[in-house]
């Protein structure tokens, strides 16, 4: 019951002195407050006037500078360019609100052309323009023009130069307001020629009187007038310009509007700067105070600037009430504190006796606190314990083994592994726990592997090592083993614990890997990267031993032709069968090795009982030559070898490769199926075919090819009815290269597509020449190579070359060989058909050497028959070529072809083909071919060939 009624006797006692006590703080804050109150409107109306008179100054000022200007035309006459431009350019820099100055002056429809010639040669280009949809257009035809002729600056004000102001009614209501008054008039806000479409300014203009002097009386002004002085003024520009330029565009509190006309409403709106509220305190959301006080509104002035009423509008947002009543509020806080702190005092006084009795509480709390640490300890060991439990349970489920080993040397004894350890070696626990870990040792175990882990268990650190060893049931065992010290409290190691990852299926694949890397996937034989492994140690033994070394380079004669005609499944069992055979024709220490594609090297060291020669290199292509069955058709091979010897053609394994490179492509030169030895000579060959490799690839962008044309006759007339276009180069070095050095490797090297191109296109424009001469009957034929008449653009690029040359299509013959058109048929067809529809000729090349079918060859769309030369040079002594040629001619005749015969160069051979109905004959008989001048001259001479 007492300690109710000292709570009571006190609380009354405090009550009582917080009333007193903010009752006179409240008193005190309002008396404060309303003085605080009239400071700030005093201090609106001051920025508001200040701002006002900023602008209203400054615009007078842009105004009195156009005076200015107008004061030196009249001082200077006419000035040029030039001395406005040095006039104005301070003006502009000390004005920067001033968009540009410039000058009008009229200028009469009859005057104009003068006009505009003389300021174009100041200003390129220069026409009096008007504004057509926003952009400048030259004027249209009135009796007189008020034109910019001046405007400064140029740069950012060029789209109003020239331009007609009197069909603005705007500026000419302006400009006469300037006349009746005689002073500066304004427009109201326009669009303006240099400015964006959405921005708007402002025109003051000056009239510019004869004689530099204003006459009194508008009628006399008008009279004299010759132009004006104008002054470009952006408003929003000019505004903004003139506030940061006295720093009041930074006051962001204070919100501006200025309007220009007869009254101020959002038609005239040319200047709006919206103000932002200053952030209030937090206060204000949890007090009401800020009812008690009015805030200024707003305030508008008005002035007159060049005939134009000006309206300002300067307003501020309510304020935050602690904006600007820091002292009331300082009061007001300070009061209620003083009145708390009193009343705390007195609360305090009487609580005295409480404060003890609280004491008592306290402590007793305090003990009850140290019960719920005891409870809090308890439970925290609990949690250590099955904390401890989860772990053991984690290792015992682990798919790693995992071991406890003593720390005392010398066995270092397992105390504890881990179910998993007895999955990966076999070993139960009671087989395990008390042995060494050696007891996984194997006779071929890594005994360095062992002995490491031993150090390091000395050593008491850390270790990792890949171990090999073997399964309870004799297997191998790959492992990755970690070791690792236990340390007790002290810091003393007391165990080791050992993690081991069996890793034996990663070291298969790793095994797999690299027999992979090593050996080609086909054969089987080693790769490429592992030959050169072996040669460089064959090379070293052979130096050591001073014993010669063969590398031998083996390549398969006609394999593309087995894989286009049965396919790469085919290729592939053929490639694997070689491999076979020439591991069998060698000896056991000899190494043979697949390149790549068609490839193999073959290393044949020398040994002491066993010399090297040509035998080997016989049983090798013996056993390449043997007949192979694949899919129902048998095959007999053959080889090209090129064969290079240590240390005699080179002393590094890339110098071997290399010559016995160029040996085995000596032998496909020399008909395939046989061997070579290196000689330096087949190097000085394969440079010589590099170097012409390298200009050929130069050779059509300098113009070095040429074209000669062979006649062909006609055989009843004896006239010369056409050509065969052949190539011929002409090297800078070298002379005139034949065909047969270049054609070959153009082809190799994809460069026959570019000269094929070429070569068509110079035939066509020659024979479009000599037709246009006068020899409409003249054709000319040129050859396609195999990659030209694979193109898919084949048949458009020879339109594109028929059309852009003029020449007739019916004028240009295509010659094509057998194997061409039967290596795809209905693909061959289906482009001849096309050539066909252009209208051009089509010829078989070299027919009767290939192996065309005759029922393919019915279907062809074809015109003429071309017998080789290799039939004609013997028709005369040989009964067979005879025979072929009179068979050729006769099949021709029944498909109702034409057929020619090319290489006729006796009388003998011409009297034959006559004889049996040849209708056109080529060959040096007749003539070789020649450039096209010697041509030209052969068809001037309108004479019988034959």
């Amino acid at each position: 019951m007492q300690r109710v009624i000292n709570k009571l006797g006190a609380t009354l006692s405090a009550s009582l002195t917080l009333v007193l006590g903010l009752c006179a703080t409240s008193a005190v804050f309002v008396a404060t407050s309303h003085l605080e109150d009239d400071a700030v409107k005093l201090d609106f109306e001051r920025r508001a006037s200040l701002r006002a008179y900023t602008i209203q100054r400054g615009l007078e000022e842009a105004v009195q500078v156009l005076s200015v200007i107008n004061h030196f035309h009249a001082t200077v006459g006419d000035p040029s360019r030039e001395q406005f431009r040095a006039f104005t350019r301070p003006l502009l820099e000390r004005y920067p609100y001033v968009r540009a100055f410039g000058m009008q002056r009229f200028v009469s429809d009859q005057d104009r052309l003068v006009f505009e010639a003389l300021r174009q040669g100041a200003v390129p280009g220069f026409q009096i323009t008007t504004l057509v949809d926003g952009k400048p257009e030259r004027a249209p035809q009135r009796t007189s023009y008020l034109v910019v002729d001046y405007v400064e600056p140029v740069a950012t004000n060029e789209s109003a130069l020239g331009l007609d102001l009197s069909g603005n009614p705007v500026v000419m209501q302006t400009l006469e307001a300037a006349l009746a008054t005689g002073r500066p008039a304004s427009t109201l806000p326009i669009r303006l020629a240099q400015s964006g479409s959405d921005q708007r300014g402002l025109l003051v203009l000056q009239p510019v009187y004869r004689g530099g002097v204003q006459p009194n009386g508008a009628e006399a002004r008008r009279a004299a007038l010759l132009g004006d002085t104008s002054a470009v003024l952006q408003a929003t520009e000019l505004v903004k310009k003139i506030l940061d330029g006295a720093g009041l565009m930074e006051d962001s509190e204070i919100g501006l509007r200025i309007f220009i006309g007869p009254k101020a409403d959002d038609t005239t709106l040319v200047f709006r700067h919206d103000s932002v509220a200053r952030q209030g305190s937090w206060a204000d959301s949890l007090l009401a105070l800020g009812r008690l006080f009015s805030q200024p509104s707003a305030t508008m002035s008005s002035f007159d600037i060049a005939g134009q009423t000006w309206h300002v509008e300067i307003s501020m947002p309510p304020r935050s009430v602690f904006v600007d009543h820091y002292g009331s509020l300082l009061i007001l806080l300070a009061g209620v504190i003083a009145s708390l702190l009193g009343a705390a005092y007195m609360r305090a006084l009487s609580m005295r006796s409480h404060r003890v009795q609280q004491l008592v509480e306290d402590k007793t709390a305090e003990l009850r606190h140290t019960n719920a640490l005891l409870s809090d300890d308890i439970k925290a060991r609990r949690t250590a314990e099955s904390a401890l439990l989860l772990r053991h349970q984690a290792i015992e489920a682990s798919a790693n083994a995992i071991l406890i080993l003593s720390a005392q040397a010398p066995d270092y004894a397992i105390e504890y592994a881990n179910p998993a350890f007895g999955r990966i070696t076999g070993y139960s626990q009671a087989e395990t726990v008390g042995k060494s870990i050696r007891f996984l040792e194997g006779r071929d175990s890594d005994p360095e592997g062992f002995e490491t882990v031993w150090i390091a268990m000395r050593e008491q650190r850390e270790h990792n090592v890949v171990l090999r060893n073997y399964h309870k049931d004799g297997s191998e065992l790959w492992n990755d083993f970690y070791i690792a010290p236990v340390k007790d409290e002290n810091g003393a190691v007391t165990h080791f614990v050992a993690a081991l990852y069996d890793i034996t299926s990663m070291k298969r694949y790793e095994a797999e890997l690299e027999f992979q890397a090593s050996r080609d996937t086909l054969t089987g034989l080693i790769n490429r990267h592992m030959l050169r492994h072996h040669l460089e140690q064959a090379i070293g033994v052979a130096e050591r031993q001073k014993q010669a070394l063969w590398l031998v380079f083996v390549d398969l004669d006609r394999f593309k032709f087995v894989n286009d005609t049965l396919g790469h499944k085919a290729g592939d069992t053929l490639l694997r069968t070689v491999a076979g055979r020439l591991r069998a024709a060698v000896r056991e220490a000899d190494t043979v090795a697949r390149l790549g594609g068609d490839e193999f090297i073959m290393i044949l060291p020398e040994q002491d009982e066993l010399t090297l020669d040509t035998r080997s290199l016989q049983r090798i292509m013996d056993a390449v030559a043997a007949p192979i069955t694949l899919g129902g058709h048998t095959l007999f091979m053959t080889c090209s070898i090129g064969v290079a010897c240590y240390p005699a053609d080179g002393t590094d394994g890339e110098t071997l490769i290399k010559h016995a490179d160029i040996a085995m492509y000596r032998g496909k030169q020399t008909g395939r199926n046989n061997f070579q030895f290196y000689t330096p000579a087949m190097n000085e060959q394969a440079l010589e075919r590099l170097r012409i490799e390298g200009d050929l690839r130069s050779a059509l962008d300098n113009g070095e090819f040429l074209l000669h044309y062979q006649p062909k006759v006609d055989l009843a007339s004896g006239q010369v009815i056409g050509s065969e276009a052949l190539i011929r180069w002409q090297h800078p070095q070298l002379g005139m290269v034949s065909p047969a050095r270049f054609i070959g490797l153009a082809e190799e090297t994809g460069l026959i597509l570019p000269i094929g191109a070429w070569v068509l296109r110079t035939a066509c424009t020659q024979c479009r020449a000599w037709q246009l001469a006068g020899h409409d009957d003249i054709s000319v034929s040129v050859n396609l190579s195999v990659g030209q008449f694979l193109q898919k653009d084949l048949v458009s690029s020879i339109a594109e070359a028929l059309e852009d040359t003029g020449l007739p299509p019916a004028s240009l013959e295509l010659e094509l060989t057998e194997s061409l058109m039967m290596t795809d048929v209905e693909h061959a067809i289906g482009i001849l058909n096309g050539l066909k529809e252009l209208g051009v000729r089509l010829s078989i090349d070299d027919f009767g050497t290939g192996y065309s079918s005759l029922a393919y060859l019915k279907r062809f769309p074809i015109d003429v028959l071309k017998i080789d030369r290799s039939f004609v040079r013997d028709i005369t002594i040989d009964a067979d070529d005879a025979a072929i040629t009179a068979s050729i001619i006769s099949l021709a005749r029944h498909l109702k072809l034409r057929v020619i015969a090319e290489g006729v160069e006796t009388d003998e051979q011409l009297d034959y083909l006559r004889h049996y109905g040849c209708d056109e004959i080529q060959g040096y008989l007749f003539s070789p071919p020649v450039p096209a001048e010697k041509f030209e001259q052969i068809l001037r001479q309108e004479r019988v060939m034959i």
